[in-house]
């Protein structure tokens, strides 16, 4: 592995009351969050293709490690979203450089194929910071019940030099959707939008 991980963590939400009312099932995200050293910290370098071979490597591990901890087969994630949080010693261009180029083809592996984009969101801070990770429906990204985000919080990391690198999938949409538009039963899935 290209990646020098810290650690990793994985935390799971289920929602089962939304507003007094039961949810059944459950809406259930899962994160799975990896703490890596960041080989740039400090210093401006032009070419970002270990990040980018670090981000195919991570979009792999850390979808599975999603799946797992839902305790679905990969076909029944409905939504995805990646993010990252990068230490005071690095560049918010790290992260993308993780994040785009190619973590979205193993995430996909991991989780049953997907034809929208996956959500994505970049930010820098210390430890303690909150890292949110927007989500979409992971086969067509106009599903408004699918329009979500996970968040995760690692209380020691990022330190300067690491960056934290997240993904989040779910089972299902927000809990008690109702604003109308696109269902996920009336997706196509073909173009990545209906």
């Amino acid at each position: 592995m290209k990646a020098t991980i810290r650690k990793i963590v994985v935390t799971v939400e289920e929602t089962r009351i939304e507003a007094g009312r039961a949810i059944a099932p459950p809406t259930r995200k899962a994160v799975a969050a990896a703490i890596i050293a960041n080989p740039f910290a400090g210093r401006y370098v032009d070419e970002l293709t270990p990040l980018t071979e670090i981000g195919e490597e991570l979009g792999a591990l850390l979808g599975k490690a999603c799946v797992e901890a839902l305790g679905v087969a990969p076909a029944a994630v409905e939504s995805y979203g990646k993010a990252a949080l990068v230490g005071e010693d690095g560049e918010i261009e790290h992260a993308a450089a993780i994040l785009h180029p190619r973590l979205g083809a193993p995430l996909r592996a991991a989780v049953g194929g997907g034809a929208a984009l996956v959500p994505s969101g970049k930010k820098r801070g210390g430890p303690g910071r909150t890292l949110d990770i927007p989500l979409g429906h992971k086969r067509a990204a106009y599903v408004r019940s699918h329009f979500d985000g996970a968040e995760i919080t690692i209380h020691d990391a990022p330190r300067a030099a690491e960056i934290v690198v997240a993904i989040a999938v779910t089972d299902s949409g927000r809990p008690a959707p109702r604003v109308g538009g696109l269902t996920a039963e009336g997706a196509e899935g073909r173009d990545g939008l209906r």
